[in-house]
């Protein structure tokens, strides 16, 4: 009998939710290979390569629909494989040059040397996120929020990141010191976090229902959580809740 794997394990080693899996299931990206009498779901080996391909194209930022086309347009498991592959190394040498860009900022930083903007900004690209915030909020939302940042100097640019590099780590030490997401120091964190939000074109005043759904993102997309998390285990979670209080009062 071929290996097998139930829901909850699948989910153990592919370090995502049941919920998650079963998500992928009802959408027909990742079906089960059977059910048990017991109505588990329990997947083979095949099923494990299909979730790498799903985890993966989703780390690379296409939207479930975007995913369910590649997925139906590759039957050949090897060569869907090579392609991601490819990817993935594209996805180092862009990381790579990230590295190399704040590694050369430091040490210009630290030796009082001009900075100069090709250096500090290799490697970062907006672009890179158009198919999705097309898929999520329409091209109208892409065009304009495209047109607003490129009409931004490099000096611009840099402030808009260490703005909310600075609301991130202050979420995190604020998380680490036990305050309550609902007392006054955590709230005047989230006020800066909806103003620096506010400060884009989101086409008007941000809802309550827009900022939850944003908090809700940064929980469950690995890509945003892990701009909180890496200030303290649990912090995206901690901001979701302190951003749903203060969404209360809009």
């Amino acid at each position: 009998m071929s290996a097998e794997w139930s829901i909850q394990e699948l989910a153990k080693v592919a370090r995502t939710t049941s919920r998650t899996l079963r998500h992928y299931g009802d959408l027909g990206l990742l079906p089960p290979t059977r059910i048990g009498s017991n109505g588990y779901r329990y997947y083979d080996q095949e099923s494990l390569v299909r979730l790498q391909r799903i985890l993966l194209l989703r780390e690379l930022g296409l939207g479930l629909p975007a995913i369910a086309e590649v997925l139906a347009g590759q039957k050949d498991t090897a060569a869907a494989l090579r392609t991601h592959l490819e990817l993935l190394r594209n996805e180092q040498d862009r990381i790579a040059r990230q590295i190399a860009s704040v590694q050369t900022t430091l040490r210009k930083t630290e030796a009082g040397e001009q900075l100069m903007a090709n250096e500090v900004f290799d490697g970062f690209d907006h672009a890179q996120y158009k198919d999705e915030v097309i898929e999520r909020w329409g091209k109208d939302a892409w065009e304009s929020g495209d047109r607003w940042w490129n009409a931004k100097t490099e000096a611009e640019k840099q402030a808009h990141f260490q703005t909310h590099l600075d609301i991130a780590a202050d979420y995190g030490r604020a998380h680490a010191a036990g305050l309550p997401v609902d007392s006054d120091e955590v709230q005047a964190i989230v006020q800066r976090h909806y103003d620096w939000l506010d400060s884009t074109p989101t086409g008007g005043p941000i809802s309550a229902q827009y900022f939850n759904g944003l908090g809700d993102m940064y929980v469950a997309d690995p890509r945003f959580a892990a701009n909180y998390d890496k200030h303290g285990e649990g912090t995206a979670e901690y901001v979701r809740d302190a951003m749903r209080v203060f969404s209360a009062g809009l």
